[in-house]
């Protein structure tokens, strides 16, 4: 299977990672910005059609990516993204103190 596409979409002061699969559904994870070098990630919600492919993890490992490029901090405030920051402690450097 290919790797999904990941898209970004994002406003002034907000945005979301999304992932769209054949059907129609959507992963996403959604963010609200706090100043130039912060995010909140406010939600993470993956239907069925995506469960057991690591998804969500992906929508969360991007915006790490995306923050440690940018130089920004995360406010992980989902739940889902707060278990996933306690489980990589490699991303101790974007999480905020």
């Amino acid at each position: 299977m290919d790797e999904p596409q990941i898209r970004l979409e994002e406003n002034d002061a907000k945005g979301r990672y999304v992932i769209s699969g054949p059907d129609g559904a959507e992963a996403e994870m959604t963010f609200t910005k706090v100043g130039p070098h912060q995010i909140i990630i406010d939600h993470t919600a993956v239907p069925d059609a995506f469960r057991g492919q690591g998804v969500g993890l992906k929508l969360v490992t991007r915006a790490v990516e995306d923050a440690r490029a940018a130089g920004k901090t995360i406010i992980p405030l989902c739940p889902f993204a707060a278990a996933q920051f306690r489980r990589h402690a490699e991303w101790a450097d974007v999480l905020k103190k």
